[in-house]
């Protein structure tokens, strides 16, 4: 766990992110995971996420709201980037999609899930998920490269069935082999 943690919650306390992907239904199954593993869970989606799973869904899985905007004053007198980054073990973003995995690699931020990842000084582990065709991409492989080079963790993506009806690399790794890494993550620190 991170300083601040230990000294103030023995609960590891993570943030899931969710980009906008057909895998984002996946994120259920993983935050379930990690709470019933005792694993407190806050949950920050994209714009894009909420067109592939509720908020609903993730409030009632998670017990927290999910933070979907950086602006909610009542709920997060100081943004939500600075007090979900706070006391915060692990972020975890599944699916990372290309688009996130580029915006982490070049510092834009341009969301609450983007902002959070450059106020974040916990431990981040990305889940990408994506088309073959997407993950070929020197582009795309660039950014990855960058991120690694920059601490972030990573898991997957897998070779199987994808969204776009073909077999190939991009398919986001399951959740209970996330949830693994996630609880491996938070012992080492």
């Amino acid at each position: 766990m991170n300083q601040a943690s230990s000294t103030t919650n023995t609960t590891p306390r993570v943030v899931v992110g969710i980009g906008g992907g057909i895998a984002a239904f996946k994120a259920a199954s993983l935050v379930s995971q990690l709470v019933q593993g005792g694993i407190e869970v806050r949950v920050v989606m994209t714009a894009a996420s909420e067109q592939f799973i509720g908020t609903n869904t993730l409030a009632a899985l998670s017990g927290h709201p999910v933070a979907t905007t950086g602006y909610a004053p009542t709920i997060w007198p100081l943004g939500p980037h600075i007090e979900l980054s706070r006391d915060c073990d692990l972020l975890c973003i599944a699916p990372a999609t290309a688009d996130l995995i580029g915006k982490f690699a070049h510092g834009i931020a341009d969301n609450l899930l983007t902002t959070l990842y450059l106020q974040a000084t916990c431990p981040v582990l990305i889940a990408p998920a994506m088309s073959d065709q997407m993950w070929s991409k020197p582009a795309v492989q660039r950014n990855i490269r960058q991120l690694a080079e920059d601490g972030v963790q990573q898991i997957g993506p897998e070779e199987g069935w994808l969204s776009c009806r073909k077999r190939g690399a991009g398919r986001m790794s399951e959740p209970d082999a996330i949830a693994q890494k996630v609880r491996d993550l938070i012992s080492q620190a």
